[in-house]
């Protein structure tokens, strides 16, 4: 697994990838803008191009943007629909510029219409995206949900839809969190658990559809439904769920992006968090399981 996390960019694109890679990150992801914002300044061809020559130049081997956090593929209010829509297209338009791996989303929230409902918008909001720009590069990749409120895509079955509906593999796929997987129910802090939860995932998703990771310990309980985000090994995942991950020969060349807590140490936790990760894989790949430096960090992911 490519190792790395989530870097603010408050000083640049740019220096978001120096700062990345000088912490330890093999991948790096990042917001092309404020994630509260529906509209951000343009990102210009300069800092564009500085963003991609830093990539080149720090050797990265996988890079994304995760999309902010107020547009709702799912919603059934007409404007709100149209303006995510908008939002998605320029958030989209933004890492193809930027040249990055993937596009991150969160499905988004039914607010009452339904799960059905809820998926069917967010398959009809991708196909008339995907219809729209059909040459670009940027893998779109649907994170799963913990399960809080009326948000979508808690279930491997639920993102599988939606993946079915738009058919379109080499431009969709998923972003597995470990966090939300574990508030979800799936406990994989055992060789047997954790077997059984990627033998689902490669019966209903596929393996292929899994384009990245994000990298979280739980503060809540298993099957908590609760977003809590906490440092590797310091939750109730520990560091025995995330072994079996990091070793598992089928994600060797798949992105795990860390969205840990930070604090007044800035990026040393993340530092710390890749040095534990780091430290639990063993000499050799693993045979697949069998089934039954201080620096200011603008924001982090939830």
């Amino acid at each position: 697994m490519y190792l790395g996390a989530h870097v603010g960019i408050a000083d640049g694109l740019a220096k978001a990838v120096e700062v990345g890679r000088a912490f330890g990150c093999e991948a790096v992801q990042i917001f092309s803008k404020s994630p509260q914002m529906w509209n951000g300044p343009p990102t210009s061809a300069e800092s564009a191009a500085a963003f991609r020559a830093a990539v080149r130049k720090e050797g990265l081997r996988a890079t994304a943007v995760h999309h902010g956090y107020l547009a709702n593929l799912a919603s059934p209010k007409q404007d709100t629909l149209e303006r995510s829509r908008r939002a998605f297209v320029d958030e989209l338009a933004r890492a193809e510029l930027l040249g990055t791996d993937a596009l991150i989303f969160h499905p988004g929230a039914h607010l009452g219409s339904g799960p059905e409902a809820g998926l069917r918008t967010i398959s009809e909001s991708l196909l008339g995206i995907l219809e729209a720009h059909p040459e670009g590069k940027v893998r779109i990749l649907l994170e799963n949900a913990a399960g809080q409120g009326t948000t979508l895509g808690t279930t491997f079955e639920e993102l599988a839809s939606v993946l079915a509906t738009v058919n379109r593999p080499e431009r969709l796929g998923v972003t597995l969190d470990t966090c939300h997987l574990f508030a979800a129910g799936w406990d994989f802090r055992t060789e047997e658990g954790y077997g059984r939860m990627v033998d689902r995932v490669e019966s209903v998703l596929g393996r292929a559809t899994v384009g990245a990771f994000h990298l979280n310990d739980a503060k809540a309980e298993l099957g908590s439904h609760l977003d809590r985000h906490e440092n590797i090994s310091r939750g109730q995942i520990g560091r025995e769920g995330f072994r079996h991950l990091v070793n598992d020969p089928r994600w060797r060349e798949t992105p795990g992006y860390l969205e840990t807590p930070l604090d007044d140490r800035g990026y040393d936790r993340y530092a710390e968090d890749l040095t534990t990760l780091r430290g639990l894989l063993r000499a050799k790949p693993a045979k697949s399981p069998p089934a039954s430096r201080k620096r200011r960090a603008s924001s982090t992911v939830k």
